[in-house]
């Protein structure tokens, strides 16, 4: 009775392998900036005018204070399907430049993989 216990467990284990129990959710995380959105940031503008068009930037740093980073990254079972990163940079609570683009998916084109 035991050995068909163990073995009645060995099969039914047997199905548990890499793929069959965990499931894998999609991520999606940051900052989705449409072109048109991206089109309208400007040199110049306050700081309380760029989170009113962009959002709150994900991060922030202490040792930067006057760059603030907008990232967006978005996984679809595990599998990295995009990735962006742009930042605005201050000086006297203006904008002076910024670097990197918008979310391609937010213009309807084809993430890249």
């Amino acid at each position: 009775m035991r050995l068909l216990a163990t073995l009645a467990l060995s099969l039914a284990l047997s199905g548990c392998g890499y793929g069959y129990i965990v499931h894998r959710i999609d991520i999606q995380q940051g900052n989705v900036v449409a072109p048109e959105t991206f089109t309208r940031l400007k040199t110049g503008m306050t700081k309380t005018e760029v989170r009113a068009l962009l959002g709150t930037p994900l991060l922030t740093d202490i040792f930067h204070a006057n760059r603030w980073d907008y990232y967006f990254r978005q996984e679809q079972r595990g599998t990295l399907v995009e990735q962006n990163k742009f930042a605005v940079y201050f000086e006297n609570e203006k904008v002076v430049r910024f670097e990197g683009g918008p979310t391609l998916s937010a213009a309807g084109a084809a993430p890249k993989r």
